[in-house]
């Protein structure tokens, strides 16, 4: 699995975009992907700043290009 790190800075580099790691956290829960527990957590209440939908497909494609994307979600 890869980092928040390495996703922002594939797409800074194809890309030339600035994405937020709750943007990916948001992403990977829309998209069935695990996430690690984060002790700042605000479970149940929505998301501060959910992922734009023009912004999901460009990390989606992130984790396709890092493999994190299982087989039935490609």
């Amino acid at each position: 699995m890869s980092t928040y790190k390495q996703i922002q800075e594939y797409i800074k580099t194809k890309h030339q975009m600035v994405v937020k790691p709750c943007w990916i956290a948001h992403a990977k829960e829309q998209l069935g992907l695990p996430l690690n527990p984060s002790p700042r957590s605000s479970e149940g209440k929505p998301r501060v700043y959910p992922c734009p939908d023009h912004v999901l497909p460009i990390i989606q494609e992130a984790f396709e290009h890092f493999g994190d994307l299982p087989n039935t979600v490609r």
